[in-house]
């Protein structure tokens, strides 16, 4: 089990007609609670107008806030209350189930994934419940961190992230997290792609996705390897062999081949060509 209690941490438009006018309805009136008010029954309550006066009580607990958060009913008035209370808001698990609860407003929930912790940002990538705009704000925070995380941190992103955070680690400084990242069951051939066309940092990623059992036979990948000067050789004049000749024209173009590579480019693209 990963425990989570370390820190890290938009010509002008044409004039339309007016529109007719609507008579607007007065703003919901907030329900006031008594002094002796029993909120682990309040909770439970039916009746929207209550459950956002609970949720903006000074006197909610932690825990009665993370009972409330299960209720996947909670109109948006509620958890606006809720992110709003300073007793309760700024608890940990308060602030997750927030950003995890399908009916948080965005303005609440984005940018409240900025303070929390690494692992329960890779929780919030990864479930299904999560918004999609959501997820991909969890893992922009994530990917802004490898740099600056732990050696095992950025290994258990590698083998249990999402498919972009661990897209981020391929390039990582140590073998084994970029390795466990090239095994990442949400690893794509395109996430690989774009990381052999980086400028910098393949020297251990081309050389291991060259050998990769599963991503070293794609066409897309294979096409990457040609171009990229930290190929081995011997394999990459295997590819020259296998691949369409405009691929190795390309290659030869991007300028980033040592001279030695591009020799031997150079002299199975005469062969095949003569």
């Amino acid at each position: 089990m990963i425990d989570t209690d370390d820190k890290d941490e938009f010509h002008e438009a044409p004039e339309e007609p007016e529109p007719p006018r609507v008579r607007s309805e007065p703003p919901a009136r907030r329900a006031s609670l008594a002094d002796d008010a029993d909120f682990e029954r309040l909770i439970h309550d039916p009746s929207p107008e209550i459950l956002t006066a609970v949720a903006a009580d000074q006197r909610l607990t932690e825990d009665l806030a993370l009972a409330l958060l299960k209720r996947r009913d909670l109109r948006r008035e509620t958890l606006e209350a809720l992110s709003k209370n300073s007793g309760v808001a700024k608890q940990r698990k308060v602030r997750l189930a927030l950003v995890m609860h399908p009916g948080t407003p965005r303005h609440v929930s984005v940018p409240t994934i900025r303070h929390i912790y690494t692992f329960e940002l890779m929780k919030v990538a990864l479930l299904p419940s999560v918004p999609p705009d959501v997820k991909r704000a969890a893992e922009e925070v994530l990917v802004s961190r490898v740099a600056t995380i732990a050696s095992g941190e950025r290994l258990t992103l590698a083998k249990q992230g999402s498919g972009r955070v661990a897209a981020a680690l391929l390039l990582d400084k140590e073998e084994r997290v970029m390795q466990a990242a090239l095994s990442n069951p949400q690893m794509t051939e395109a996430w690989i792609v774009k990381a052999l066309k980086a400028e910098v940092g393949t020297e251990r990623l081309a050389p291991a996705v060259a050998r990769h059992t599963k991503w070293s036979f794609r066409s897309d990948v294979k096409a990457a390897l040609l171009a990229n000067r930290f190929t081995p050789p011997a394999r990459m004049i295997q590819l020259a062999a296998e691949l369409p000749v405009n691929l190795i024209k390309d290659a030869l173009r991007n300028g980033r081949l040592s001279p030695q590579a591009k020799n031997s480019l150079v002299a199975v693209l005469e062969k095949r060509t003569s």
